[in-house]
């Protein structure tokens, strides 16, 4: 099988590093790839967000499959040209990519599907936000109605700030979504969808914010682990029960089946399990460390979801191994992040054991050096027998690389391995 890989990013860096490890994939490119994917595998420079430019190569590559890794180029709407080319595509269509690219649009089909989630109300003005924000009360949580690349969230205490960042979307010509805050841990879960069957990956967790102690703005997500010793019981299934196949079912009845990866963002409240937001697409950075952990052969499962035959596929099977991924993000991040500089110790991570480099905003220089080109630059994953062993393994790794005025967090997974996370209430 040969496979197409579209996106610049560290989660794409996972899927193709996974799918070379399938012994049914013969073949794996990618368009248009990063610094680290280029070493492993063709890279091709086109705009994935173009439709036409991606089918065209996916045609003339032969490719047996296309897996679309970021939420721009499946609302520009990618998928539905190789739909339309007969190229199999894992990846939902435009339409049925507007439960990450619209807010409001997810919000409705919870509501249509029963899904629990966060109560929410859609302000289009000044005033309306301003109301929206009193009847829920601090903490306020203001989200872009669109794609934000997961920084479109503020959650404050501050109302003034919280109409701001309103203010900012409407001005933009905008709207926004207002919600109840949801305490509790969280807990992200991808779901495999053929449009009708769907299939769990391993739970994760991640961290949003981009400072120690979940302080500062969010970001896209500095770090994740997986697997979640601390969730209860049955949580999976729960999931699955509960928010992804209502979600799926009721898609396919509006008549735009869901084909590709839900992700599932979820709280784990006092008041049981609330849904706080649907993505398109794989997570970045959870993937980094979910695939690490997976022992099925990702091509396959992913070319059964593409043409509808997931009720196929036995269940997956995962490493025994805990797996943490910290991310090196670049100097200013998340606010104007400074891009162009060199990155060194790449090689040292390199003769670590259990340890591997994920590259997502990276590019070659003239001279072939490795430099930052993006806000957050790579995803060191560290495997371990523990949550204790994964994090030693990875911040030895983190620590080993230099980029000027790099930064990352030093806390990820430190709650879970100190045994601190608590699920409350009824779940």
């Amino acid at each position: 099988m040969k496979v197409l890989v579209i996106g610049p990013g560290g989660r794409e860096h996972a899927i193709v590093r996974a799918l070379l490890t399938d012994p049914f994939v013969r073949e794996v490119h990618a368009a248009p790839g990063n610094a680290g994917i280029a070493q492993i595998v063709p890279t091709h420079q086109i705009d994935a967000n173009n439709p036409a430019a991606v089918t065209e190569l996916a045609s003339r590559l032969g490719a047996d499959l296309v897996v679309v890794g970021p939420e721009a180029p499946l609302a520009a709407g990618v998928a539905d040209a190789l739909i339309d080319a007969g190229v199999p595509v894992f990846g939902p269509t435009r339409a049925a990519a507007q439960l990450e690219a619209s807010k409001a649009f997810a919000k409705q089909v919870m509501a249509a599907a029963g899904v629990p989630t966060a109560m929410a109300k859609v302000a289009l003005t000044h005033e309306e936000a301003a109301e929206a924000l009193d009847s829920f009360g601090a903490p306020y949580v203001v989200k872009d109605d669109g794609l934000a690349a997961g920084k479109g969230v503020v959650v404050t205490s501050d109302r003034n700030a919280a109409l701001e960042h309103a203010q900012a979307c409407f001005d933009a010509g905008g709207s926004v979504v207002i919600e109840e805050f949801l305490d509790g841990p969280e807990v992200s879960l991808f779901v495999l969808s053929d449009g009708s069957t769907v299939v769990p990956l391993a739970p994760a967790q991640d961290f949003k914010r981009i400072f120690d102690n979940d302080e500062g703005p969010n970001t896209g997500g500095m770090g994740a682990y997986s697997p979640l010793e601390w969730v209860p019981a049955g949580l999976v299934d729960e999931v699955i029960e509960r928010v992804a196949q209502p979600t799926i079912d009721e898609m396919a009845h509006r008549g735009t089946p869901f084909t590709g990866v839900l992700y599932c963002g979820l709280a784990l409240t006092s008041r049981g399990l609330r849904v706080i937001e649907f993505n398109a697409r794989f997570g970045d950075p959870e993937t980094q460390a979910v695939l690490a952990r997976l022992k099925t052969p990702l091509g396959g499962v992913l070319l059964a979801a593409a043409k509808g035959e997931l009720g196929t596929v036995d269940n997956l099977h995962w490493s025994s191994q805990t797996a943490v991924a910290v991310v090196l993000a670049s100097a200013n991040y998340p606010d104007s992040p400074r891009t162009g500089d060199p990155i060194s110790g790449l090689d040292e991570v390199d003769e670590l054991e259990g340890v591997h480099v994920l590259h997502a905003g990276t590019a070659l220089a003239g001279d072939g050096t490795v430099v930052s080109a993006g806000g957050r630059v790579l995803a060191v994953v560290g495997l371990g027998s523990d949550l204790a062993q994964a994090r030693k393994k990875a911040y030895d790794g983190v620590r080993r690389l230099k980029l000027e005025g790099g930064q990352y967090r030093t806390d990820i997974a430190a709650k879970a391995a100190r045994g601190d996370v608590v699920v409350a209430g009824g779940l």
